[in-house]
């Protein structure tokens, strides 16, 4: 159990900041680049569900947010040989992901048309956590250019901004109110 007592600490007052190895790394860290964008994507799916008045949705953006929580406790620990650490991203958390995509997106029109980012609350910002999950995907892959980075994890990530992509249509009146590009 996880227990927080003490929010400011004043240890990160001159641009340093802990991972959950207890290693001390300046706040610009690639590391710290990619849990905290990990963490941007949680959030801003929070704010979607606070706008979704569709139950199966919010329950499956709750449990997306419980997997990110565990793909950035995964990335604030950096990989080390001797004690490696458990990753929680399985097989089966990405074919939640893949099953999930296939769901939502059999209840859609195919596009004609690229969309542009609006329509419901809910939409919009599912649109832009899946932006911010596609920067976290850039992020973690330029970690894993230089630190051991699980697949599964990237493998996650991809698919999640593409069920984000899917759920943002459903949530506009299962694309109906989608925003087309016009070029």
């Amino acid at each position: 159990m996880v227990r927080l007592s003490t929010i400011t600490t004043k240890q990160g007052d001159k641009g340093m900041t802990m991972l959950g190895n207890g290693q001390k790394v300046a706040k610009s860290n690639q590391r710290i680049n990619a849990y905290g964008t990990i963490d941007e994507a949680g959030a801003t799916i929070g704010i979607a569900i606070a706008y979704s008045d569709d139950v199966n949705i919010t329950t499956l953006l709750q449990n997306i947010q419980q997997h990110l929580f565990n793909v950035g406790s995964v990335l604030c620990r950096p990989h080390d040989d001797a004690k490696p650490a458990r990753n929680p991203i399985t097989q089966d958390n990405i074919s939640f992901l893949e099953n999930a995509t296939e769901t939502y997106n059999q209840q859609l029109a195919p596009l004609n048309s690229f969309i542009l980012s609006g329509g419901t609350k809910p939409s919009a910002y599912l649109h832009l956590a899946r932006t911010i999950v596609r920067r976290a995907e850039r992020e973690i892959n330029l970690l894993s250019q230089s630190e051991y980075v699980p697949e599964n994890l990237i493998i996650y990530i991809n698919r999640l901004s593409d069920l984000l992509f899917i759920l943002a249509r459903i949530m506009n009146d299962g694309g109906n109110n989608d925003i087309l590009w016009c070029p």
